[in-house]
């Protein structure tokens, strides 16, 4: 006996549609969803649009406003701020931890992804970058021998993806800081260095980035008042 499958709702195909761009960064943070546009986009009436709309605000990624309409949630500060301190701090530990079990490949690939994205810096592709930065500190976390630190590193990285990190899109000129510090934590490692060093170079990095992100806003929101 066969099992029918369901085709997906016109309302679930375009939440899955909506929700894809902003997880992708497609929609950026304050992006205004035009629900008569979306429609026209995927062929349909406004009412599941509208549907899939009230879903993604139920679940904060989308923020309705009297007046203004739908646009994408902005990033949580305070969320942020917290997810980039733990982070700094138990991926600096999972770094030091797997600096001695890096094999000359690993670090041959970490480098390449780090060569890649200096030579983006000229022609700024802010979600390749993205990408590439996850890839290189990938390499350098994911060879820790404890597991529950290892797991804790999984956790930082999917709540500041679920936060939708835009460092490197609200803040272009920190990228060029964040490939000279890969490049002397790649140097460190390579060098043999004590651990604690290693350690404190990737958590510093890793607050560096959310110190300009955040210092980036609070000047951007002086400015609008």
């Amino acid at each position: 006996m066969s099992t029918l499958v369901h085709a997906p709702s016109k309302s679930e195909q375009a939440y899955d549609w909506v929700h894809s761009r902003i997880t992708s960064h497609a929609f950026g943070p304050g992006y205004r969803l035009v629900l008569g546009a979306i429609a026209g986009e995927l062929g349909m009436s406004v009412v599941p649009v509208r549907e899939a709309i009230r879903r993604l605000e139920a679940e904060g990624l989308v923020t309705f406003e009297r007046n203004i309409g739908a646009h994408v949630s902005l990033v949580d500060e305070s969320e942020y701020a917290h997810t980039m301190q733990t982070l700094g701090i138990i991926e600096g530990a999972a770094t030091a931890l797997s600096a001695p079990l890096l094999s000359d490949d690993d670090l041959a690939r970490a480098q390449a992804a780090n060569d890649r994205m200096r030579h983006l810096l000229d022609h700024f592709d802010a979600l390749t970058f993205t990408k590439l930065n996850q890839q290189f500190h990938s390499v350098l976390f994911e060879p820790c021998p404890n597991p529950h630190i290892l797991d804790l590193v999984h956790r930082g990285w999917a709540r500041l993806s679920g936060i939708r990190d835009t460092s490197f899109t609200y803040v272009p000129s920190r990228a060029g800081h964040s490939v000279d510090e890969h490049d002397e934590i790649l140097e460190l490692i390579r060098s043999g260095a004590e651990p604690l060093q290693i350690e404190l170079a990737a958590r510093d990095h890793r607050w560096r980035t959310m110190d300009a992100f955040l210092d980036a806003r609070h000047h951007h929101t002086t400015e609008e008042g």
